[in-house]
Protein backbone atom coordinates (compact mmCIF):
# COMPACT_ATOMS: atom_id res chain seq x y z
CA UNK A 1 0.00 0.00 0.00
CA UNK A 2 1.30 3.37 -1.01
CA UNK A 3 2.02 5.65 2.10
CA UNK A 4 0.96 8.71 1.29
CA UNK A 5 1.47 12.15 2.87
CA UNK A 6 -1.05 11.70 6.03
CA UNK A 7 -0.41 7.69 6.18
CA UNK A 8 3.29 9.23 7.63
CA UNK A 9 2.55 11.95 9.76
CA UNK A 10 -0.16 9.98 11.39
CA UNK A 11 2.40 6.66 11.92
CA UNK A 12 4.95 9.07 13.07
CA UNK A 13 2.57 11.15 15.77
CA UNK A 14 2.03 7.36 16.95
CA UNK A 15 6.29 7.34 17.31
CA UNK A 16 6.26 10.16 19.08
CA UNK A 17 3.52 8.93 21.32
CA UNK A 18 5.05 5.98 22.35
CA UNK A 19 8.70 7.36 22.58
CA UNK A 20 7.65 9.89 25.08
CA UNK A 21 5.22 7.60 27.39
CA UNK A 22 6.70 8.09 30.74
CA UNK A 23 7.78 4.46 31.70
CA UNK A 24 10.00 4.07 35.36
CA UNK A 25 13.23 2.85 35.15
CA UNK A 26 12.86 1.15 38.53
CA UNK A 27 12.44 -1.56 39.10
CA UNK A 28 14.39 -2.34 35.91
CA UNK A 29 12.55 -5.95 35.68
CA UNK A 30 9.02 -4.46 35.29
CA UNK A 31 9.98 -1.83 33.57
CA UNK A 32 12.43 -2.58 31.12
CA UNK A 33 10.32 -5.27 29.41
CA UNK A 34 7.36 -2.79 29.20
CA UNK A 35 9.99 -0.70 27.14
CA UNK A 36 11.35 -3.48 24.77
CA UNK A 37 7.78 -4.46 23.88
CA UNK A 38 6.77 -1.24 22.92
CA UNK A 39 10.21 -0.63 20.90
CA UNK A 40 9.90 -3.54 19.02
CA UNK A 41 7.75 -1.86 16.39
CA UNK A 42 4.84 -3.49 14.47
CA UNK A 43 2.39 -2.04 12.06
CA UNK A 44 0.65 -0.29 14.57
CA UNK A 45 -2.51 -0.62 12.71
CA UNK A 46 -4.71 0.24 15.66
CA UNK A 47 -3.79 2.98 17.29
CA UNK A 48 -3.80 4.42 13.30
CA UNK A 49 -7.01 3.54 13.30
CA UNK A 50 -8.13 5.40 15.63
CA UNK A 51 -6.43 8.76 14.31
CA UNK A 52 -8.18 8.03 11.13
CA UNK A 53 -11.60 7.71 12.58
CA UNK A 54 -11.09 11.28 14.94
CA UNK A 55 -9.76 12.75 11.72
CA UNK A 56 -12.75 11.04 9.81
CA UNK A 57 -15.46 12.55 12.10
CA UNK A 58 -14.14 16.19 11.88
CA UNK A 59 -11.88 16.06 15.69
CA UNK A 60 -8.62 17.23 16.80
CA UNK A 61 -6.30 14.51 16.14
CA UNK A 62 -4.21 15.30 19.56
CA UNK A 63 -7.32 14.48 21.62
CA UNK A 64 -7.09 10.90 20.53
CA UNK A 65 -4.02 10.27 20.70
CA UNK A 66 -4.20 8.89 24.52
CA UNK A 67 -6.88 6.54 22.86
CA UNK A 68 -4.60 5.83 20.49
CA UNK A 69 -1.60 5.05 22.84
CA UNK A 70 -4.07 2.51 25.06
CA UNK A 71 -4.95 0.43 22.20
CA UNK A 72 -1.26 -0.43 21.10
CA UNK A 73 -0.31 -0.47 24.96
CA UNK A 74 -2.89 -2.91 25.23
CA UNK A 75 -2.38 -4.50 22.35
CA UNK A 76 1.34 -5.45 22.98
CA UNK A 77 -0.19 -6.70 26.45
CA UNK A 78 -2.08 -9.29 24.85
CA UNK A 79 1.22 -10.13 23.01
CA UNK A 80 3.42 -10.60 26.01
CA UNK A 81 1.01 -13.32 27.35
CA UNK A 82 0.12 -14.85 24.36
CA UNK A 83 3.95 -15.63 23.65
CA UNK A 84 3.44 -17.46 27.13
CA UNK A 85 0.57 -19.09 26.40
CA UNK A 86 1.69 -20.01 23.11
CA UNK A 87 5.86 -21.02 23.77
CA UNK A 88 6.80 -18.69 21.10
CA UNK A 89 10.64 -18.15 21.26
CA UNK A 90 10.26 -14.66 19.40
CA UNK A 91 7.89 -12.10 18.42
CA UNK A 92 9.17 -9.71 15.28
CA UNK A 93 12.01 -11.11 15.20
CA UNK A 94 13.40 -10.83 18.29
CA UNK A 95 13.20 -12.40 21.69
CA UNK A 96 9.55 -12.88 23.04
CA UNK A 97 10.06 -11.21 26.75
CA UNK A 98 9.59 -14.86 28.49
CA UNK A 99 12.14 -16.14 26.24
CA UNK A 100 14.85 -12.83 26.98
CA UNK A 101 13.86 -12.56 30.69
CA UNK A 102 11.44 -15.36 32.05
CA UNK A 103 7.55 -16.25 32.70
CA UNK A 104 7.22 -14.56 35.73
CA UNK A 105 8.99 -11.62 34.56
CA UNK A 106 6.85 -11.60 31.49
CA UNK A 107 3.66 -11.93 33.50
CA UNK A 108 4.12 -8.92 35.65
CA UNK A 109 5.51 -6.94 32.92
CA UNK A 110 2.38 -7.29 30.88
CA UNK A 111 0.10 -6.76 34.03
CA UNK A 112 1.72 -3.45 34.72
CA UNK A 113 1.01 -2.73 30.63
CA UNK A 114 -2.40 -3.82 31.23
CA UNK A 115 -2.72 -1.26 33.63
CA UNK A 116 -0.92 1.52 31.98
CA UNK A 117 -3.03 1.30 28.82
CA UNK A 118 -6.22 2.27 31.37
CA UNK A 119 -4.32 4.93 32.55
CA UNK A 120 -3.99 6.67 29.28
CA UNK A 121 -7.71 7.51 29.82
CA UNK A 122 -7.47 9.77 32.26
CA UNK A 123 -6.56 12.36 29.90
CA UNK A 124 -10.47 12.77 29.32
CA UNK A 125 -11.31 12.77 32.61
CA UNK A 126 -9.19 15.61 33.30
CA UNK A 127 -9.67 17.78 29.94
CA UNK A 128 -12.86 20.50 29.88
CA UNK A 129 -13.60 19.79 25.95
CA UNK A 130 -14.71 15.70 27.27
CA UNK A 131 -17.94 15.42 29.25
CA UNK A 132 -18.00 12.68 32.18
CA UNK A 133 -20.40 11.05 29.71
CA UNK A 134 -17.52 10.77 27.16
CA UNK A 135 -14.85 9.93 29.76
CA UNK A 136 -17.56 7.15 30.79
CA UNK A 137 -17.87 6.03 27.26
CA UNK A 138 -14.89 6.27 26.58
CA UNK A 139 -13.80 4.10 29.40
CA UNK A 140 -16.65 1.29 28.82
CA UNK A 141 -15.75 0.70 25.05
CA UNK A 142 -12.27 -0.16 26.40
CA UNK A 143 -13.27 -2.35 28.87
CA UNK A 144 -15.71 -3.85 26.86
CA UNK A 145 -12.99 -4.72 24.15
CA UNK A 146 -10.80 -5.94 26.26
CA UNK A 147 -13.45 -8.75 27.74
CA UNK A 148 -14.56 -9.12 24.48
CA UNK A 149 -10.80 -9.99 23.77
CA UNK A 150 -9.88 -12.27 26.68
CA UNK A 151 -13.44 -14.14 25.34
CA UNK A 152 -12.19 -14.81 21.96
CA UNK A 153 -8.88 -16.30 23.23
CA UNK A 154 -10.45 -18.45 25.41
CA UNK A 155 -12.92 -19.45 22.82
CA UNK A 156 -9.77 -20.38 20.67
CA UNK A 157 -8.11 -22.33 23.41
CA UNK A 158 -11.32 -24.14 24.29
CA UNK A 159 -11.63 -25.24 20.57
CA UNK A 160 -8.37 -26.84 20.59
CA UNK A 161 -9.39 -29.65 22.91
CA UNK A 162 -13.03 -30.37 20.61
CA UNK A 163 -13.60 -32.56 18.00
CA UNK A 164 -15.90 -30.24 16.36
CA UNK A 165 -16.31 -26.50 16.17
CA UNK A 166 -19.35 -25.11 14.29
CA UNK A 167 -18.30 -22.09 11.79
CA UNK A 168 -20.75 -19.65 13.32
CA UNK A 169 -18.80 -20.39 16.77
CA UNK A 170 -15.81 -19.30 15.09
CA UNK A 171 -17.02 -16.58 13.94
CA UNK A 172 -17.71 -15.80 17.53
CA UNK A 173 -14.12 -16.56 18.53
CA UNK A 174 -12.69 -14.11 15.61
CA UNK A 175 -15.20 -11.30 16.72
CA UNK A 176 -13.53 -11.10 20.24
CA UNK A 177 -9.93 -12.06 19.02
CA UNK A 178 -9.66 -9.91 16.12
CA UNK A 179 -12.41 -7.45 15.22
CA UNK A 180 -13.03 -6.22 19.01
CA UNK A 181 -9.86 -4.13 19.36
CA UNK A 182 -10.51 -3.45 15.92
CA UNK A 183 -14.02 -1.78 16.40
CA UNK A 184 -12.91 -0.41 19.64
CA UNK A 185 -9.76 1.52 17.88
CA UNK A 186 -12.44 3.34 15.39
CA UNK A 187 -14.87 3.76 17.97
CA UNK A 188 -13.00 5.23 20.41
CA UNK A 189 -11.67 7.82 17.95
CA UNK A 190 -14.84 8.75 16.67
CA UNK A 191 -15.92 9.47 20.37
CA UNK A 192 -12.88 11.50 20.57
CA UNK A 193 -14.30 13.56 18.14
CA UNK A 194 -17.06 14.07 19.66
CA UNK A 195 -18.90 12.19 16.65
CA UNK A 196 -22.64 11.13 16.40
CA UNK A 197 -24.06 8.28 17.39
CA UNK A 198 -24.61 7.05 13.80
CA UNK A 199 -21.29 7.85 13.36
CA UNK A 200 -19.71 6.25 16.44
CA UNK A 201 -22.14 2.85 15.38
CA UNK A 202 -21.15 3.16 11.74
CA UNK A 203 -17.52 2.87 12.60
CA UNK A 204 -17.50 0.45 15.29
CA UNK A 205 -19.34 -2.08 12.57
CA UNK A 206 -16.14 -0.58 10.04
CA UNK A 207 -13.85 -2.68 12.88
CA UNK A 208 -16.14 -5.49 13.21
CA UNK A 209 -16.85 -6.25 10.33
CA UNK A 210 -12.81 -5.96 8.69
CA UNK A 211 -11.16 -8.27 11.62
CA UNK A 212 -13.83 -10.86 10.30
CA UNK A 213 -12.85 -10.84 6.65
CA UNK A 214 -9.19 -9.92 7.42
CA UNK A 215 -9.10 -13.54 9.88
CA UNK A 216 -11.07 -15.46 7.78
CA UNK A 217 -8.92 -14.26 4.66
CA UNK A 218 -5.88 -15.43 6.10
CA UNK A 219 -7.24 -18.76 6.91
CA UNK A 220 -8.18 -18.67 3.28
CA UNK A 221 -4.15 -17.46 2.46
CA UNK A 222 -3.02 -20.39 4.41
CA UNK A 223 -4.46 -22.55 1.90
CA UNK A 224 -4.07 -20.94 -1.89
CA UNK A 225 -1.42 -18.23 -1.77
CA UNK A 226 1.49 -18.15 -3.41
CA UNK A 227 4.18 -19.57 -1.98
CA UNK A 228 6.97 -16.97 -2.71
CA UNK A 229 4.85 -14.33 -1.56
CA UNK A 230 3.40 -16.03 1.43
CA UNK A 231 6.50 -16.74 2.95
CA UNK A 232 5.74 -19.59 5.01
CA UNK A 233 4.40 -22.97 3.96
CA UNK A 234 1.52 -23.49 2.15
CA UNK A 235 -1.37 -25.27 3.40
CA UNK A 236 0.71 -25.38 7.11
CA UNK A 237 -2.58 -25.13 8.40
CA UNK A 238 -3.81 -28.90 7.23
CA UNK A 239 -0.15 -29.83 7.99
CA UNK A 240 -0.21 -28.91 11.79
CA UNK A 241 -3.89 -29.83 12.28
CA UNK A 242 -5.31 -26.35 13.10
CA UNK A 243 -9.02 -25.82 13.24
CA UNK A 244 -9.81 -22.84 10.52
CA UNK A 245 -12.75 -21.63 8.90
CA UNK A 246 -11.78 -23.64 5.62
CA UNK A 247 -11.83 -27.11 7.77
CA UNK A 248 -14.63 -26.53 9.58
CA UNK A 249 -16.82 -25.45 7.12
CA UNK A 250 -15.16 -28.62 5.11
CA UNK A 251 -16.38 -31.19 8.17
CA UNK A 252 -19.70 -29.57 8.10
CA UNK A 253 -20.46 -30.14 4.37
CA UNK A 254 -18.65 -33.21 3.92
CA UNK A 255 -20.13 -36.64 3.66
CA UNK A 256 -19.13 -39.72 5.90
CA UNK A 257 -16.58 -41.06 3.82
CA UNK A 258 -14.61 -37.27 3.05
CA UNK A 259 -14.91 -36.21 6.81
CA UNK A 260 -12.92 -39.30 7.83
CA UNK A 261 -10.20 -38.12 5.29
CA UNK A 262 -10.19 -35.09 6.70
CA UNK A 263 -9.79 -35.63 10.46
CA UNK A 264 -7.36 -38.78 9.49
CA UNK A 265 -5.06 -35.85 7.87
CA UNK A 266 -5.51 -33.04 10.43
CA UNK A 267 -4.51 -35.83 13.00
CA UNK A 268 -1.60 -37.03 11.34
CA UNK A 269 1.67 -35.88 13.53
CA UNK A 270 3.74 -35.65 9.94
CA UNK A 271 0.69 -35.88 6.56
CA UNK A 272 2.20 -36.55 3.82
CA UNK A 273 2.10 -33.23 0.97
CA UNK A 274 0.03 -35.72 -1.25
CA UNK A 275 -3.03 -36.18 1.91
CA UNK A 276 -2.59 -32.48 2.53
CA UNK A 277 -3.22 -32.06 -1.63
CA UNK A 278 -6.24 -34.42 -1.18
CA UNK A 279 -7.96 -32.48 1.63
CA UNK A 280 -7.74 -29.07 -0.38
CA UNK A 281 -8.86 -30.76 -3.07
CA UNK A 282 -12.18 -31.83 -0.93
CA UNK A 283 -12.28 -28.08 0.02
CA UNK A 284 -12.20 -26.82 -3.79
CA UNK A 285 -14.86 -29.60 -4.55
CA UNK A 286 -17.45 -29.13 -1.66
CA UNK A 287 -17.04 -25.37 -2.86
CA UNK A 288 -15.61 -23.93 0.90
CA UNK A 289 -12.63 -22.18 -0.98
CA UNK A 290 -15.16 -20.44 -3.59
CA UNK A 291 -17.92 -19.75 -0.69
CA UNK A 292 -14.97 -18.40 1.22
CA UNK A 293 -14.04 -15.87 -1.01
CA UNK A 294 -17.25 -14.53 -1.64
CA UNK A 295 -17.38 -14.30 2.55
CA UNK A 296 -13.88 -12.51 2.58
CA UNK A 297 -15.32 -9.94 -0.29
CA UNK A 298 -18.89 -9.34 1.46
CA UNK A 299 -17.57 -8.61 5.03
CA UNK A 300 -14.94 -6.04 3.25
CA UNK A 301 -17.41 -4.79 1.00
CA UNK A 302 -19.99 -4.69 4.14
CA UNK A 303 -17.09 -2.14 5.21
CA UNK A 304 -16.22 0.13 3.24
CA UNK A 305 -20.13 0.92 2.36
CA UNK A 306 -20.08 1.98 6.32
CA UNK A 307 -18.36 5.07 5.14
CA UNK A 308 -21.04 5.95 3.17
CA UNK A 309 -22.19 8.07 6.09
CA UNK A 310 -19.17 10.51 5.85
CA UNK A 311 -18.45 13.18 4.00
CA UNK A 312 -15.28 13.35 1.51
CA UNK A 313 -11.61 13.85 2.81
CA UNK A 314 -8.36 12.81 3.29
CA UNK A 315 -9.44 10.30 6.39
CA UNK A 316 -12.16 8.65 4.73
CA UNK A 317 -10.32 7.67 1.38
CA UNK A 318 -7.20 6.88 3.89
CA UNK A 319 -9.59 4.50 5.12
CA UNK A 320 -11.59 3.25 2.18
CA UNK A 321 -8.02 2.93 0.49
CA UNK A 322 -6.78 0.50 3.84
CA UNK A 323 -10.06 -1.46 3.35
CA UNK A 324 -9.46 -2.03 -0.43
CA UNK A 325 -5.65 -2.91 -0.37
CA UNK A 326 -6.57 -5.63 2.55
CA UNK A 327 -9.19 -7.03 0.19
CA UNK A 328 -6.89 -7.67 -2.58
CA UNK A 329 -4.08 -9.04 -0.26
CA UNK A 330 -2.54 -12.10 -1.73
CA UNK A 331 -0.03 -12.36 0.88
Amino acid sequence: MAQTDLHKKLHAFIEKGISELTIPEAPESLYKPYSYTMGLGGKRIRPYLVLLSCGLCGGIIEEALPSALAVEILHNFTLVHDDIMDSADTRRGQPSVFKKWDQNIAILSGDVMFADAFKQLEFYGREDSFSKKDYAEIHSTFISATITLCEGQALDMDFVERERVDHNEYVEMIKGKTSALLACSLKMGAISAHASENQISSLFNLGMEMGIAFQIQDDLLDAIADPEKFGKKVCGDIYEGKKTYLTILALERANKQQSQKIETVLAANSPTQHDVEDVLQLMKDLNVISDIKKEVDLHYSNAINSLDLFRDSDYKQELKNLLIFLKNRDH
